[in-house]
């Protein structure tokens, strides 16, 4: 296979000066001479290729330069060291505003999208009604896109970009913007591409779809290339690294929140008191992001400052905007614990985390036999990150194991 795309050792540098947010500022600017500039690099030292017909994702936190590499591809942006190489036709999807002017209509932009990719206006003319019915546009194709909503552009933008044939397609977020049904067309165009051999660079953070659409990934942090190579590995390295960022986050929360805060999310009597909660993956390690389908384990801690008998202990699980999902506990389930007496643990054990991606709330609770007397509940104190990638549901807070039938 030949390489129709390379980087080889490429950086970006740029130059931003700090504005005057006053006059008195701009005075003093004129009198001193303009404030220092600030150099910065986008992209530092990047090096890897790509094959013909191979599909690329670039992941990374925003910032990371993930789209400077794209206007580096597509010559909006020449190095500033080091070499970059393409060859065939390129067409890109960048961020919302370029490749349209937009003092033309939907009708005018097609044929100027045309020119510059070096197809006839006749040629064009012919492509029209395929753009047109996939960008659903038609009342709207002669009116100047100044006046598009966003989802109407991106609708245009990615019907035009994918009805010139390229030898590579590049896209930014497509999905980021649009409904739901579109998306799964884009989706679906992209993967038809990808059938037809093209060569494709997916920006996304959609991992679930780099991994499907993928072959390689190049993960990027602050402008360097921290792996490369298969897009599984790559996204898992990826994960890993967001997922232990996240856990220090959560530990220094922890250690800032105020404990009035605390004690306001915490009520009961205290004869059996909470005193850590932890949830804990397969391997025993305690982390707060997991992946849907992965056993969770909430282990509660707890002290119990006399004899209690027959106590009930429960957890709880919130999606962070405040639906409550689930609440079991022992007396529900008829686990019965005969007494307590000083300090202990006990385990709730999920075999299959049903959650889809999302940020949830965990609470904890000691009450008495009748569930009526509260000793200690800590109502969702405890954040849980899950992350659905690779599974076949991206919708909703739940995934449901059901199964589809069809009579024709």
């Amino acid at each position: 296979m030949s390489i129709v795309i390379e980087f080889d050792k490429v950086s970006r540098q740029f130059v931003r000066r700090q504005r005057a947010s006053t006059i008195q500022e701009r005075f003093v600017g004129l009198i001193r001479g303009l404030p220092p500039a600030e150099v910065f690099w986008a992209v530092r030292d990047v090096s890897f290729a790509v094959e013909e017909g191979q599909s690329i994702g670039l992941v990374g936190h925003n910032g990371a330069g993930k789209s400077t590499i794209l206007k580096l591809m597509t010559r909006v942006l020449e190095p500033t060291s080091g070499r970059v190489t393409t060859s065939g036709r390129i067409a890109a999807l960048l961020e919302l505003g370029s490749g349209f002017h937009p003092e033309l209509s939907g009708r005018e932009n097609v044929f100027l999208y045309g020119s510059l990719m070096g197809f006839s206006r006749k040629e064009m003319m012919r492509k029209l009604p395929e753009i047109i019915e996939f960008s659903e546009i038609g009342p709207f194709l002669d009116t100047e896109v100044k006046h598009y909503s966003s989802g109407m552009y991106t609708r245009l933008a990615f019907a035009v970009a994918t009805a010139v044939d390229p030898d590579i397609l590049i896209t930014d977020e497509v999905l980021a913007v649009g409904d739901e049904a579109f998306q799964r067309k884009c989706i679906d165009r992209i993967y038809g591409f990808r059938r037809a051999g093209k060569t494709i660079v997916f920006v996304s953070h959609a991992l679930d779809v780099v991994r499907s659409l993928c072959d390689v990934a190049v993960w990027l942090d602050h402008g360097e290339m921290k792996a490369y190579g298969s897009a599984h590995e790559v996204v898992d390295a990826y994960l890993a690294s967001v997922n232990e960022r996240e856990r220090a986050e959560f530990e220094q929360q922890e250690r800032e929140l105020a404990e009035d805060v605390r004690e306001r999310m915490r009520r009961g009597t205290r004869e059996v008191e909470i005193t850590r909660v932890q949830l804990l993956d397969r391997n025993g390690q305690e982390r707060i992001t997991f992946r849907t389908h992965e056993p969770l384990t909430i282990r509660i801690h707890y002290v119990a400052h006399e004899r209690i008998e027959h106590p009930v202990f429960g957890v709880g699980i919130n999606h962070e905007s405040g639906p409550w999902l689930t609440g079991p506990n022992t007396g529900f389930d008829r686990y019965h614990i005969p007494f307590i007496d000083g300090p202990g643990q006990i385990d709730y054990h999920i075999p299959r985390l049903p959650l889809l991606g999302g940020r949830y709330l965990v609470s904890a609770s000691a009450t008495d036999c009748t569930q009526l007397h509260e000793f200690d509940v800590h109502d969702r104190m405890y954040p849980l990150v899950v992350h659905s990638d690779g599974v076949s549901q991206r919708y909703g807070m739940l995934f449901i194991d059901g199964s589809w039938s069809w009579h024709g």
